[in-house]
């Protein structure tokens, strides 16, 4: 697997690193925030999402303490995705000295850009640690999925080389917003090892052609032989990807899909997942919906080796219109964590009957093919 997706994709994997997943807000941004109170020479951090409510605030006056410390504090906010952060917190942030940035406002673009996000979740403290996965800056993921306003996400704490694969996310997307790549307060230390996981950090950027997130998922997706377990928030892929997905399960892997039920942000991105259910259904792929919140998490696991986890969807807008970053991971420990929180989820989910899916109502049906039109930008 580590050579397949190193000489296809061309990104070295680096040895040595310590990953840690965390569940949910209530252990996500504690642990984020802790980072970010103790850097002692720079913050680094983008975002889609930088919303409302208190850990808004919080991450806002953590972001400014530490810039009147003299940190040096770079915050890029997508704009599109943040644009509903509140003014006295940008306030707040300019005026103690963070350089609050933003990546491609969409009235100063071209109606091509327009349509490509940065959609990257990272934060880089002092160069030693990083955070990368589904969490937005919102009171939305706050608790701990216990009902409908605490959304079910993972975010994964790096420490070792692949930290500077997460950092080369940021600074890439920070060269197109901002004339200073880097200055006097970057360091470029040598990474320790402090762990054992094998990591190969994929960027995924919008252009023309076959991207790298779309190989990562072939591969991955190809090679697996046993089990693959596929926890995606936003599941509209094209007729390709839903073809390697029935390819394996007919060639015997168990394949398991998770995606919200009841609870979505995006209907239409939902629905237009569903016109592939009876192609999966009938390969004998097995789909759930998780009940008691919104599912935002990008995991996929894959014969109890292999992870991916970071900031992209299993739709169209992820791999072939927005900026993301997935790690790849070799970590039979930090794979069997991830499979027992997705069987922790399943717990919750409800699965989808193949034989009921069959006789689903007409409304249904035209919902399916009304969407069909507008699916590659979902």
């Amino acid at each position: 697997m580590r050579r397949r997706l190193e000489r296809l994709i061309g990104v070295a994997a680096t040895e040595g690193n310590a990953l840690r997943p965390l569940r949910n807000g209530d252990r996500i941004f504690p642990v984020m925030l802790d980072a970010v109170r103790g850097a002692r020479h720079t913050i680094d951090m983008m975002t889609f999402v930088y919303w409302k409510g208190q850990v808004a605030r919080d991450f806002a006056t953590a972001l400014a303490e530490r810039a009147r410390a003299g940190v040096r504090v770079r915050l890029l906010l997508d704009g599109f995705g943040a644009r509903e952060i509140e003014r006295d917190l940008l306030e707040t942030m300019d005026d103690a000295g963070v350089h609050v940035v933003w990546f491609r406002k969409p009235l100063r673009l071209s109606p091509f850009k327009q349509n490509h996000r940065c959609h990257r979740k990272a934060l880089i403290v002092d160069e030693q640690v990083a955070f990368t996965g589904g969490v937005g800056i919102a009171e939305e993921w706050c608790g701990d999925a216990a009902g409908p306003q605490e959304w079910r996400d993972t975010h994964i704490e790096v420490r070792g080389p692949a930290v500077d694969g997460i950092a080369a996310a940021f600074a890439q997307n920070w060269a197109e917003s901002h004339h200073d790549l880097y200055d006097e307060r970057d360091r470029f230390a040598e990474q320790p090892q402090p762990g054992t996981s094998t990591v190969q950090v994929v960027r995924g950027s919008a252009s023309i052609g076959w991207q790298d997130m779309q190989t990562l998922l072939r591969v991955v997706i190809t090679s697996a032989e046993e089990r693959l377990r596929l926890s995606t928030a936003y599941f509209a892929p094209d007729a390709f990807f839903i073809g390697l997905l029935c390819d394996a399960a007919r060639r015997g892997v168990e394949v398991e899909i998770l995606l919200p039920g009841p609870y979505t942000d995006q209907r239409v991105c939902q629905i237009a997942g569903q016109h592939h259910y009876a192609a999966l259904l009938a390969a004998g792929v097995r789909i759930r919906q998780y009940q008691p919140t919104m599912l935002h998490t990008k995991i996929l696991t894959v014969d109890g080796v292999t992870s991916l986890v970071g900031s992209s969807n299993f739709n169209r807008r992820s791999m072939d219109h927005d900026e993301e970053v997935m790690l790849a991971v070799l970590d039979e420990r930090l794979t069997a964590e991830l499979d027992a929180d997705f069987e922790e989820d399943l717990r919750r989910s409800v699965e989808i009957d193949p034989a009921r899916w069959r006789r689903r109502p007409l409304v249904q049906r035209l919902k399916e093919a009304a969407v069909q039109p507008v699916r590659r930008f979902l």
